[in-house]
């Protein structure tokens, strides 16, 4: 098979590709449903997911300006209710320029194909800086090491610059104007801040087309995308049955690094089929 001309790539199809390549081939080229469990207790992960989704959906309604104490009381689980709480009391302002842009979709294009990114944030002093905003859920507070080799740090910075003149002022942002900030709403004193600059720009734009270009190759390939030689990547992977890479599913509460599939309750969600929160 080849590639999709239509294939758009994002920082998930990515790094399930770096990650494992049988996973993308399965999750984004055949789009194989698969029914396992991700993470063990399975209720306890799902609840968590729709939290996760829930707090991501509380933040964006009160950007765009709903009031906070009709948001306040929706809110009655305990783990929502306690990030929602961290939010008010510690969200990043102070780190952030004033105009702020919401779940912004960026697209633009990389080799033969598209690059698309949905930001959590994006906040803009035009013309001087742009921080982009990424709200985790996760248990454990990420590693920055971690953090670093992921490739939504790379992709959401670079795509930022490519495609974001739009939300400054029709001016293209310079790598230096840009910062990514994760924040974590059970840490919320302890963001973890990543500046850019050109000469990252440029190792991040040859490295991601460097990939994409491998995968349009192995594409053409009968047998293209191998198993990972990484098995700790299974662990929370759907398809580790399919693949004959175990039954059980990882544990919850694993390290963030010893995640696969959704490593982070909020980093694979469709925010389209999340429905609006009805005051």
């Amino acid at each position: 098979m080849t590639l999709p001309t239509d294939f758009q790539f994002s920082q998930g199809s990515l790094q399930d590709y770096v990650d494992c390549p049988r996973r993308f081939q399965l999750h984004h080229l055949q789009r194989v449903a698969w029914p396992a469990i991700e993470a063990e207790p399975a209720l306890e992960n799902e609840r968590f997911m729709q939290q996760g989704a829930a707090f991501h959906r509380l933040v964006h309604q009160q950007l765009l300006g709903l009031p906070v104490e009709q948001l306040s009381r929706l809110v009655t689980d305990p783990d929502l209710s306690r990030w929602w709480r961290n939010y008010l009391e510690n969200r990043p302002a102070d780190l952030l320029p004033p105009t702020y842009y919401p779940e912004s979709l960026l697209s633009a294009p990389i080799g033969d194909y598209r690059l698309v990114a949905r930001y959590d944030l994006v906040a803009v002093d035009t013309g001087r800086r742009a921080a982009i905003v990424d709200w985790k859920t996760s248990r454990r507070r990420s590693p920055r090491r971690w953090l670093a080799e992921r490739l939504q740090t790379q992709v959401y910075p670079y795509l930022l610059v490519q495609a974001g003149a739009h939300l400054n002022g029709g001016q293209p942002l310079e790598p230096e104007q840009v910062e990514m900030i994760y924040w974590f709403a059970d840490f919320p004193d302890q963001p973890e801040r990543f500046a850019y600059d050109a000469a990252q720009y440029k190792a991040d734009e040859a490295y991601l087309e460097s990939l994409v270009e491998q995968i349009a190759s192995r594409a053409a390939e009968d047998d293209g995308f191998p198993l990972t030689t990484e098995r700790r990547h299974c662990r929370h992977c759907r398809y580790r049955s399919l693949c004959r890479r175990g039954v059980e599913a990882g544990r919850l509460d694993d390290e963030p690094g010893e995640r696969g599939l959704d490593a982070e309750p909020d980093a694979y969600f469709d925010f389209e089929q999340i429905a609006e929160i009805e005051y």
